[in-house]
């Protein structure tokens, strides 16, 4: 009995070093595509046991990533599919930066998400409509990037019947209506817009 009790323990072990492995792969995945001049990846080590001990990094009691913190960090470069692999993130603040390229569809896996905040960088592309697949979702600020297109009917039923709070997508190059109407008399959402958008 008491094997059995081991032999379950080290298997307990073995998934959560592997769920953490992977979590900090793709970090590590993301690390490989940015350019960082300030250094603030430094402690980014993909030979440490699990990503939680690296600066910008929150995680939970299980040793989950639940936080990246990298809001005017002086970084360039891409976001990258692999970031859809956090099953347990709930904040990526990336504001303030010069990111550049799309907006990966992969970001829709984030169902824990409460937060994307990808404001002032160099974001190009359209909006993702899988970002309206995330149910926990309530800011997402998008605004001062280079987005094109319109604003995906999955991300606007967000406002209407999820727990959307704050969508601003003001200064792309967006074109569209967007209105700031909660039809179920919940909480009013703002949805911040491009001017030239409400023609």
């Amino acid at each position: 009995m008491v094997s059995k009790l081991l032999l379950c323990f080290l298997f307990a072990i073995a998934i959560a070093s592997v769920d953490c492995n992977s979590e900090g792969d793709a970090l590590y995945a993301w690390k490989s595509k940015l350019v960082d001049p300030k250094n603030v990846l430094q402690s980014w080590d993909p030979t440490l046991f699990n990503p939680c001990t690296w600066l910008h990094i929150t995680c939970n009691s299980e040793n989950s990533v639940t936080r990246v913190d990298l809001g005017n960090a002086g970084l360039s470069g891409f976001l990258v599919p692999q970031l859809g692999a956090l099953p347990n993130l709930q904040y990526l603040e990336v504001f303030r930066n010069n990111i550049s390229g799309s907006i990966p569809m992969e970001l829709g896996n984030l169902t824990s998400l409460i937060s994307l905040d990808l404001y002032q960088n160099q974001f190009s592309g359209i909006i993702p409509a899988s970002l309206g697949y995330l149910p926990s979702l309530r800011f997402l600020k998008l605004n001062s990037n280079k987005l094109t297109g319109n604003i995906p009917v999955e991300v606007l039923e967000l406002v209407t019947w999820g727990s959307l709070r704050i969508l601003n997508v003001s200064d792309n190059l967006l074109v569209g209506r967007a209105r700031g109407k909660n039809t179920r008399g919940f909480a009013y959402t703002s949805i911040i817009q491009d001017p030239k958008a409400r023609k």
